[in-house]
């Protein structure tokens, strides 16, 4: 018999939506020209920084490859991403993201079975809160974890092991849903089978250890509560 997860944890840059590329990215490189640093990211040099959570941590380490000291690169990075925060409230609120598709299926069957529903992302709360309003309605989610509230960031399991508590529930019958691998090792750290749906961006990351992989919610057929009950009940087996 199968059993359906009690909650499904959400992460959100590139699970949710495709951000990183289209999003993140466009602003920090408009972010980068407001400020005067002669950084320039392109798709590809973003996907490597992928490698890396937290925006902050990427200028830094990008400006420190670029040989400016470490204490100025951390002070630099800290004005950029502020700014960089406040361009990409703008490109939410013009609607220029979208859900990825079969989301809103997948969510909308995960309420018929009473699954709940919430976020643990490292994202800042700033811009999470106006995307997750977007994408999936500002009270779709029970309880919404940021880069706010912990202090490490994935693949740390802080925000993982927060969202849990707050649920009040343990790992046993929840799930994750990621779409990197340094999403997925915080969600298994945390002790969650996780489904990890990847994207351009991660497609080559290291997913070992997820109960699901798969590259789209929609293909090749719809991923439902079912789906993911399935996976759960054979992780706990």
């Amino acid at each position: 018999m199968t059993h359906l997860p009690a909650a499904v944890v959400f992460d959100v840059d590139g699970t949710l939506a495709e951000t990183e590329r289209d999003g993140h990215r466009v602003a920090f490189n408009e972010a980068f020209d407001r400020h005067g640093v002669d950084l320039r990211w392109d798709v590809e040099r973003y996907r490597e920084l992928m490698v890396l959570t937290g925006g902050r941590r990427r200028v830094a380490y990008a400006l420190r490859q670029e040989g400016v000291p470490a204490a100025e690169a951390d002070e630099v990075a800290a004005q950029v991403h502020r700014t960089k925060t406040d361009l990409f409230v703008d490109i939410v609120r013009r609607g220029e993201i979208d859900p990825r598709p079969g989301l809103p299926e997948l969510l909308d069957d995960m309420r018929s079975h009473g699954v709940r529903i919430a976020v643990a992302t490292t994202g800042r709360r700033a811009w999470v809160e106006p995307l997750l309003a977007h994408l999936i309605g500002a009270d779709t989610a029970e309880v919404v974890i940021c880069g706010d509230d912990v202090t490490g960031l994935k693949p740390d399991p802080a925000a993982y092991l927060l969202a849990l508590s707050r649920l009040g529930l343990d790992a046993t019958w929840t799930m994750a849903v990621e779409d990197s691998g340094p999403g997925l090792r915080a969600a298994l750290a945390a002790g969650m089978a996780t489904v990890v749906v990847t994207n351009d961006d991660t497609a080559r990351h290291d997913v070992t250890g997820a109960a699901i992989v798969r590259e789209a919610f929609d293909r090749p057929t719809l991923l439902t509560a079912a789906c993911m009950a399935e996976a759960l009940t054979a992780v706990r087996s």
